[in-house]
């Protein structure tokens, strides 16, 4: 237990944030978590609901986290599929700070729990845009890849793909679509920007450590959705 707080803190002050206050629950298993709260400029919020015709799509981390944890559970993940889950959630966005001063960048998410369809599509219906997701460039952990064309999935991407496709269009093997509607444990960003601002946010990201960010796509005018190409 001294452990598990001693890295919650330590996180929490390379994240800049100190820790104050708290409260304890009655469970039946250990539970440990932080809540954030702070203060921002209102002129340097970036929502999600920003996007515009013409941008580009740029994710700063690959997809899988969701699949490497149920294999985890089936305790069937490999050591170095481990380390890359690891290493992949406990690496902090601190891009995003950065990011909302950055002449260009009209728009951001946090993919996370609803996989990149998801969140994705609440920026299509936020900005009333549409997005395009090119699939073969959308980075995926090598070894996701592979566990869910063995049939290792989540319930959650299910959940995930009922709730959006409605708003999706495109063609995606069932591989494909467990992917990236994937729920994310400490996903990457999803920055919409102009083109001509698009190599900085990479060189950026790739700065504060997230090498495996990418261009996934672009924004399009049009009714709200994502399309799969």
């Amino acid at each position: 237990m001294r452990a598990i707080l001693a890295g919650g803190q330590s996180v929490a002050e390379t994240a800049g944030a100190p820790i104050a206050g708290g409260h304890s629950i009655d469970a039946a298993e250990p539970i440990y978590g932080l809540v954030a709260m702070g203060l921002v400029d209102p002129a340097r919020i970036l929502m999600n609901s920003n996007a515009k015709a013409g941008d580009v799509l740029i994710l700063g981390k690959p997809l899988g986290i969701g699949i490497y944890s149920a294999a985890l559970k089936r305790e069937i993940l490999e050591p170095a599929h481990y380390e890359e889950m690891i290493a992949s959630t406990t690496r902090l966005n601190t891009p995003g700070t950065d990011l909302s001063s950055m002449d260009g960048v009209h728009a951001a998410t946090d993919v996370t729990g609803f996989g990149l369809l998801g969140h994705g599509s609440e920026m299509a219906r936020g900005a009333g845009v549409s997005l395009v997701i090119e699939k073969a460039k959308v980075p995926m952990f090598d070894g996701a890849r592979q566990l869910a064309e063995d049939g290792v999935r989540t319930g959650a991407s299910g959940r995930n793909w009922d709730s959006v496709k409605h708003m999706v269009s495109g063609e995606m093997s069932e591989t494909e679509r467990d992917l990236l509607c994937d729920p994310q444990t400490s996903g990457g960003l999803l920055v919409s920007c102009a083109p001509d601002a698009a190599g900085d946010v990479l060189a950026l990201f790739a700065r504060h450590g997230h090498d495996g960010a990418a261009i996934v796509g672009r924004v399009e005018a049009g009714a709200p959705g994502v399309s799969v190409v």
